[in-house]
């Protein structure tokens, strides 16, 4: 009863090996299931990647819109937590009670011109992306939640879930290219949950008490532009 009988079957270096190993076999498929879902779409495997790494380094880019007085004081935390995940705010270093509004390069501004580039590219394709955008943004915007000292936060399957259900009830009878229902995912999850979940709630920012709202960015990064390639994948 003396033996050892829990023991690490390998050395450490080799444990430190499998789980690099691991970790990057685990980003690789992370990164293959992005670009699949921007080929679905009609785009290149290169210009998937390409999409892929300007919206990866843009998501820490927000360019600020404006300013807005704060109801209350502006929080000064830098790690916020909501829906179970921990996010982090960028802090704008100011003496004055104010919120800065910016938009999140990568998690709004690519994916909008991506949904633009789609409805210019697949104009048969507007009315439905169209129409989901709508059915996505009502379903959105009853489950963002105004978060102190973040912004507004979506949980992360709602959006996507939404824009894929939409999208294969509203093409599946009446749009036969292949494209349509990607498409019409992709786009009515990215607008949708743009529109539901920040545009529809700007009223709110005053009061709470965020340095800075990005749209597309901290807790709707994921809200954005990950709706967009789940529900493309998930269709």
């Amino acid at each position: 009863m003396n033996n050892r009988m829990i023991y690490l079957p390998f050395g450490i270096l080799a444990i430190l090996l499998l789980a690099a190993v691991l970790w990057v076999s685990v980003t690789l498929l992370f990164f293959g299931a992005l670009s699949t879902a921007f080929t679905k779409m009609g785009f290149s495997w290169s210009d998937a990647l390409l999409l892929l790494a300007f919206s990866l380094v843009g998501a820490g880019m927000n360019l600020p819109l404006f300013t807005m007085e704060s109801k209350v004081p502006v929080v000064r935390e830098t790690f916020i937590r909501s829906f179970g995940m921990v996010y982090r705010v960028p802090v704008v270093k100011t003496l004055t009670n104010e919120t800065t509004v910016a938009v999140n390069v990568g998690g709004a501004l690519i994916p909008v011109l991506v949904s633009t580039y789609l409805l210019v590219a697949y104009p048969q394709v507007a009315p439905f992306a169209l129409v989901g955008t709508v059915i996505v943004a009502l379903v959105t915007n009853s489950v963002a939640r105004p978060i102190k000292g973040l912004g507004i936060a979506t949980p992360l399957f709602i959006p996507p879930l939404a824009a894929a259900l939409s999208a294969l009830v509203l093409t599946a009878a009446f749009c036969p290219i292949p494209e349509c229902r990607f498409v019409t995912a992709y786009v009515g999850g990215v607008l949708g949950t743009l529109i539901g979940a920040d545009l529809l709630n700007l009223n709110r920012i005053s009061d709470l008490g965020a340095p800075v709202a990005s749209i597309g960015g901290a807790g709707t990064f994921d809200g954005i532009f990950m709706t967009g390639v789940i529900a493309v994948l998930i269709v």
